[in-house]
This record gives C-alpha cells, sequence and structure tokens, in this order.
C-alpha cells in the first residue's frame, strides 16, 4: 500500500473567487463614466456660491470700514448679492437692483466720508460691488441684444460720474474709473460669446436645411431618373399598340368600315399619347442636358445584364456570389429595371462602405413577385466617410414604393448590411415580351 504527501485543497469558493478577480483586473477595455447631468448646473452653483461671497465680503466692508451699521450694511450688501442670483432668470431686473444699491451704498458711505468715519474707503464702487456688477453685465450680454447690453454700460458709467463726479465726496479711494473699465471688458467679452453662439446655433439650423434640401433634391432627382427611365418603357408599348393598330385591318379579309374607324382611332390614340409622353420627357431632360445627352437612346437595363453587373463589381474589389431560385419568368420591364437598379445600388454602396467584403445577391421568383436581397459581410477596415451617405437608399425606395413593392435595409447580426425588397409584378402578355 502506498501514501501520497500531503495535497492542498483549497475550497471552491475562494477558487471561483480569485478566477473572478483575475478576470477582472487582468482586461484594459474601455468602459467610461456616464454623463454627469448635474455638471450641467455647475455653474449656476458656482454662482450662487459668488452671490453668498459677494454679500458676505460687501457688508463686512460696508460694517468695518465703511462706517455703516449692521441693518444698512446688510440693506446694501444683499441687493449686491442677491442681484448675481437674480441674473440666471432676469438679468436686467438684476442689473437695475446692483446698479441701485450702488448709488444708495455709495450715497450713505459719502456721509460717513465727510464726517472723517470711513477713512481712506472705496468710494463709490466697493470691492465687492465691483465684481458683483461684473458677474451682472456679463449674464446680461449674453442674454440680451447689444445694444440693451451698450445701454446698460453707458448707464452704468454715467452714473459713476454723477456721484462721484458731480456729487463728490473727501478722503476716499477713487474706484470710479477702474469699475467702468472692468465692466466695459465684460460686456464686450459677453457679447462676443453671445455672438459667437449665434452664430454656432444659425450655422447648425443651415446645415439641417442644407440636409434637408439635399435629401429633397435627391428624391427629386431620383424620381426625374425613374420618370425618363418609365417613358422609355411605355413609349415601347404605345408604339407597339400604334403599329399593331395600324397593321391589324391588313389581318383581316374585308374588313368593316367602323373596324378600320376603330382601329384609326386606337392608332391616332397612341400617336397623342406618345407625343406628350415625350414632351414630358423633353421637359425633364432640359433639367439636366448633361446626363441626357450622354446616352439618350441607350437601352433599359434589365435582370439579364445582371452578369456584366456583377463583373464590373468583382473588379471593384468585392466578391460577389448571384442565386436564383424559384422558376425564373419574364417580368414587366419596369420590375425587371426597379431590381436592376436596386442591385446596383447596393452594390455601389458595398464598394463605398465595405470595399473588400462578400456580397450575396439573390433573386427569388414567386408568382406574387420578385424578391431581391443584397447583402455583404462585415468589413474588415473602417471605410472612409463619403458625403451624401443615404441618398442611394431613398431612390430605391422610391423604386418599390412606385411599383407598389417594399424595401428593408438595415446592419445584420453579423455587422454587415442587407437590403431586401420585394417588387409585385404579373407575367406579361406574350405581346409585350417580344420585340
Amino acid at each position: 500500500m502506498t501514501t501520497t504527501g500531503p495535497q492542498l485543497a483549497f475550497p471552491q469558493g475562494i477558487l471561483s473567487w480569485l478566477r473572478v478577480l483575475w478576470e477582472g483586473l487582468w482586461t484594459f477595455r474601455s468602459d467610461p463614466l456616464p454623463p454627469l447631468v448635474w455638471l450641467r448646473w455647475l455653474p449656476h452653483g458656482l454662482l450662487c456660491v459668488a452671490a453668498f461671497g459677494i454679500t458676505f465680503g460687501g457688508v463686512a466692508q460696508l460694517v468695518d470700514n465703511g462706517g455703516l451699521g449692521p441693518q444698512l450694511g446688510f440693506l446694501i450688501g444683499f441687493p449686491q448679492g442677491g442681484a448675481v442670483v437674480l441674473a440666471l432668470r432676469r438679468p436686467v431686473a438684476a442689473w437695475w437692483l446692483s446698479t441701485a444699491a450702488m448709488v444708495v451704498g455709495a450715497v450713505l458711505v459719502r456721509h460717513q466720508l465727510l464726517r472723517g468715519n470711513a477713512h481712506d474707503f472705496p468710494w463709490p464702487w466697493t470691492a465687492a460691488g465691483i465684481l458683483g456688477h461684473m458677474a451682472v453685465l456679463l449674464l446680461l450680454a449674453l442674454r440680451v441684444r447689444t445694444r440693451v447690453s451698450a445701454a446698460a454700460l453707458g448707464l452704468t458709467a454715467f452714473l459713476t460720474y454723477a456721484v462721484q463726479g458731480l456729487l463728490g465726496a473727501s478722503d476716499y479711494q477713487s474706484t470710479g474709473v477702474v469699475a467702468v473699465v472692468l465692466c466695459t471688458v465684460v460686456v464686450l467679452l459677453g457679447t462676443a460669446l453671445r455672438g459667437r453662439r449665434q452664430a454656432r446655433a444659425a450655422l447648425v439650423e443651415q446645415e439641417v436645411l442644407t440636409a434637408e434640401e439635399r435629401t429633397r433634391r435627391t428624391v427629386l432627382e431620383e424620381r426625374n431618373r425613374i420618370a425618363r427611365e418609365l417613358h422609355d418603357v411605355v413609349a415601347h408599348h404605345m408604339s407597339v399598340i400604334s403599329i399593331q393598330a395600324q397593321v391589324a385591318p391588313h389581318l383581316v379579309k374585308e374588313p368593316t368600315d367602323e373596324l378600320k374607324e376603330n382601329l384609326a382611332g386606337i392608332r391616332q390614340n397612341a400617336l397623342d399619347a406618345l407625343t406628350e409622353l415625350r414632351r414630358v420627357l423633353g421637359v425633364l431632360r432640359s433639367e439636366n442636358p448633361e446626363a441626357s445627352e450622354s446616352a439618350p437612346h441607350a437601352p433599359l437595363p434589365t435582370l439579364a445584364r445582371l452578369d456584366a453587373l456583377v463583373e464590373n463589381a468583382r473588379a471593384g474589389g468585392l466578391t460577389v456570389d448571384c442565386v436564383s431560385t424559384g422558376q425564373p419568368r419574364p417580368l414587366t420591364p419596369g420590375v425587371e429595371l426597379s431590381a436592376f437598379r436596386i442591385v446596383q445600388e447596393a452594390l455601389s454602396n458595398a464598394i463605398r462602405h465595405a470595399p473588400g467584403t462578400t456580397v450575396r445577391i439573390e433573386l427569388a421568383f414567386s408568382p406574387p413577385g420578385l424578391r431581391v436581397r443584397v447583402s455583404n459581410t462585415a468589413p474588415r477596415v473602417p471605410a472612409p466617410r463619403s458625403p451624401g451617405a443615404g441618398h442611394g437608399l431613398l431612390g430605391m425606395r422610391e423604386r418599390a414604393a412606385m411599383l407598389g413593392g417594399d424595401l428593408a435595409t438595415g446592419p445584420t447580426p453579423e455587422g454587415g448590411y442587407e437590403v431586401t425588397a420585394f417588387l409585385p409584378g404579373d407575367t406579361p402578355a406574350k405581346g409585350e415580351t417580344e420585340e
């Protein structure tokens, strides 16, 4: 019988605690703090603290050095500090309160100066009064028009001159010039900050309006493009109707006059409708002559040209797989054109926003219509931001809505992107498929 040496046995709870502690400390992931809502009230709190200091300092200065009693000192010091708090809601009223406290305090201290009870006292503005009035003027300049701030500054300077220069006193330290200069500085600062804030607000508003206008213009351009393409589709059918109405009397032996007359009317109506369509197309193309003159008679793309589109996307760096399910059948030209454009725009977005990814194109034919699905994998590297992003999605939605279908777009769980559209369409008649 063999024996083994002593073994260390740790409780399962201690091992679990050590594992959690190791996993919690051995990480460098980003975990930022949530936004502090109370920081929005930090300036208000600081101003309230400053108002308390101005009140306390003003009362102490007036009582200790100004020769005023505690009641009169509080009567002057409290409005000087309270004006700072009042300026948070009513800056103009706060300016009147601070100015009135300065005038009343200067008149009361003047009597003490003339009696010799306030030797070498700062007059007509106390240090606390200057600080409080500067804070009030700054809050005033930040929230009212420039001419109102200038009027308040001018009246402050005039009252300072009237009290110190016209009324006068003796045995004091002059603070009038210093107070006017400091108040001028804070008014200029507040006016500049207010102008900068208004300019930024106007810029943000203009950017919003520009983005909305760009979106509306993109929608209109896409609708014009759809209208031009639909014109070609409808014009083809109207031409076929006109030709068939012209040829039909020759296919019947001894056609009656009524038949000839009806067929002539059908042909004439088709020609009139074709003329009106061409007139509307001329208006649309005149708004963008360069785009219309580049290929005015180019054939409209259909799903038969999807292979060429896929090859171009592969040349752009994408890995593209194309899968078709269901029983392929001929669709109306509008459905095939819209399906081709949706796939084309989805591939363009993949090249622009997810270069080098794998794209899968699925075409599901069913009796109700055609379902198109284009998805790409997650990009390996972040693509540079492209101006005008999202405008192609507007065009795809316009095409799907025009046919009575629907379109859904959004990210995939794997980090890629997917575009799914359903385009309803019935099997066209035989005459519509023959060229």
